[in-house]
């Protein structure tokens, strides 16, 4: 059994969610040891971020990995994270040490992203530090919706998540006709 409030190097396993419509990137520090464990972003049953976005996207709230993808590319949203590796302790971005940031060329070449989002104050100064120069994007900083943020209501959260919508107003499912709306919204 590992001590959860020992240090450890973690290595980003999984890729970022975009495709060639993708308008709105959506970016964390570094996977939880939930998500890493699920194999996707947000993966912690207690985190807000899925029942958010759906709730902001008029959607049903997705419950599979291949629902949450679809929902978020169907929107223009790209899902990742700021960094690639770091030292952190469980799931404590205060803790983080020797950050090493993902390449965000590897969507920002293949998609017209028009902003950057964070999830919460660590991922947005990591982005400033180590990508804003880079990217030319200063990050539009949101809530973290993290279980250990949870003096931010659900409704604070719906508002604060909606400021990406006017990046997707433009664009929305006219020119995604390949990917198909859920029928009916399910509660989260």
């Amino acid at each position: 059994m590992t001590d959860r409030h020992a240090k450890e190097t973690v290595v980003h396993q999984f890729p970022p969610v975009f495709d060639s419509h993708s308008r709105v990137l959506i970016l964390g520090t570094m996977p939880s040891p939930k998500s890493r464990e699920q194999g996707f972003y947000y993966g912690h049953p207690r985190n807000r971020f899925w029942p958010v976005l759906a709730q902001v996207l008029g959607e049903p709230c997705p419950e599979t990995i291949s629902e949450k993808k679809a929902m978020a590319l169907r929107h223009g949203i790209a899902v990742w994270d700021v960094l690639a590796s770091c030292e952190i302790r469980g799931a404590d971005d205060t803790s983080i040490r020797n950050p090493v940031p993902n390449d965000m060329s590897r969507i920002l070449d293949h998609a017209p992203i028009q902003a950057v989002f964070t999830t919460g104050t660590k991922a947005a100064a990591l982005f400033r530090k180590y990508c804003e120069k880079e990217t030319g994007f200063s990050p539009i900083p949101l809530p973290s919706t993290s279980p250990a943020n949870c003096r931010v209501t659900m409704e604070e959260l719906t508002a604060a998540y909606g400021k990406i919508l006017r990046y997707l107003e433009d664009q929305e499912n006219a020119s995604r006709p390949h990917l198909q709306k859920a029928a009916q919204p399910r509660p989260c």
